[in-house]
């Protein structure tokens, strides 16, 4: 079984800004080496199949310009497809558009390394009330799903998936992963104090202690495989 303290520390974690249809957005970048071929990540993360064993369920035309759905969760438009370096998206939930670029990079035989970047028109008063965590947290889960079932783990079946989250386990990962992403908004430059208050609003979230934050889809429930 994959160890979730060392999923933490195998994520790497950084903030960015870019233009996004003229207009500024935040950029939450997560990335994370693989033992596996570079064809099999991209089979993982784009077969209709493999998603669901390790995000959630999925439907649509999971191709260039297709439409998807996950269920319960975002939908948008497939914008590039580009085997098996690069896929983007529009991310589109409650009303609200962002993006998710995935990139894939060959490092071996039997290595690769995902890097995952959501970008979002976020203003900053729902920045300061729940920071990247909102967004980070959830893309932490997915990874630690997409983990598990590179590594062929089943130990966390879909059936159980609300099962785990419930567990002191569960509950440690996330609290663990707020605070990596604090980490990185402190190093981003943002101010210590309201980032660590925003971050703790966050954990709260996650755990169950606060209200949800703004519905943009960045804070959905622990995805299928990895909750």
């Amino acid at each position: 079984m994959v160890d979730v303290q060392d999923q933490i520390v195998a994520v790497g974690r950084r903030l960015g800004l870019e233009e996004r249809e003229g207009r500024e957005a935040r950029v939450v970048v997560a990335s994370q080496t693989y033992e596996t071929t570079v064809e099999d990540l991209w089979d993982a993360v784009t077969s209709a199949e493999r998603i669901p064993r390790w995000f959630m369920p999925v439907s649509g035309d999971l191709r260039l310009g297709g439409r998807y759905q996950l269920e319960g969760n975002a939908g948008g438009t497939v914008l590039r497809c580009e085997p098996p370096k690069h896929l983007a998206l529009t991310w589109e939930f409650g009303g609200e558009v962002g993006w998710v670029d995935v990139h894939l990079t060959a490092e071996g035989p039997e290595r690769a390394t995902l890097e995952l970047r959501h970008a979002a028109h976020i203003d900053d008063e729902r920045w300061n009330e729940f920071g990247p965590g909102a967004v980070g947290i959830g893309w932490d889960l997915s990874l630690l799903g997409l983990s598990l079932h590179l590594a062929g783990d089943t130990s966390i079946p879909p059936e159980q998936a609300a099962e785990w989250s419930a567990t002191d386990e569960a509950r440690q990962f996330m609290i663990s992963s707020g605070r990596a992403w604090l980490a990185a908004t402190i190093a981003a430059g943002d101010d210590e104090a309201a980032a660590t208050a925003a971050a703790e609003r966050c954990i709260g979230f996650y755990t169950g202690a606060e209200p949800p934050p703004s519905p943009d889809g960045s804070a959905a429930p622990p995805p299928d495989g990895a909750s």
